[in-house]
């Protein structure tokens, strides 16, 4: 299976669950265009550490289906709150990594671990089932457009 952009979410504020959109202007350094971090409206704008990683967040379709499966959770992309939903590749091992979704390179900053505030806004409880599985904080590194479908490489082997 060939790593893939199955989803993307925006959304204008902490307090608005994210919309899904076929496509989206990731800006380096900056964040995705229309989204609460990009505009500086996220729960965590302010919060430290600051540098690259809060620019765009990452879950696995695998991670959410394993959500419902394990814990019988069912979590939707959009409550999961993370930008790109991504099919067959394992976020955890991107970290420190640099990789293409389509023509926007990115890096994996750090792990995208669940905190209670989502917990809160969802009514569920996430903690320990999205342990080790809540995704990746990535920096953006070039400006480009990301779309679903789009391939997901690593630098070693983007054409």
């Amino acid at each position: 299976m060939v790593p893939r952009l199955i989803a993307i979410y925006l959304s204008p504020a902490a307090t608005v669950l994210p919309t899904s959109v076929a496509e989206a202007e990731a800006k380096a350094h900056t964040g995705l265009v229309g989204d609460r971090y990009f505009t500086g409206n996220g729960t965590f704008s302010n919060a430290t550490p600051k540098g690259p990683g809060r620019e765009l967040t990452l879950i696995e379709s695998e991670a959410l289906q394993a959500v419902e499966a394990e814990h019988g959770i069912r979590l939707s992309a959009a409550q999961a709150r993370r930008n790109l939903v991504t099919e067959g590749i394992r976020l955890n091992d991107l970290v420190g990594v640099k990789f293409f979704i389509g023509g926007v390179l990115l890096e994996g900053i750090r792990f995208c671990d669940p905190c209670t505030h989502l917990n809160v806004v969802t009514g569920m409880p996430l903690l320990k089932a999205l342990a080790n599985r809540g995704g990746l904080r990535a920096a953006i590194l070039n400006d480009g457009i990301l779309q679903v479908g789009d391939e997901i490489a690593l630098t070693a082997t983007a054409a």
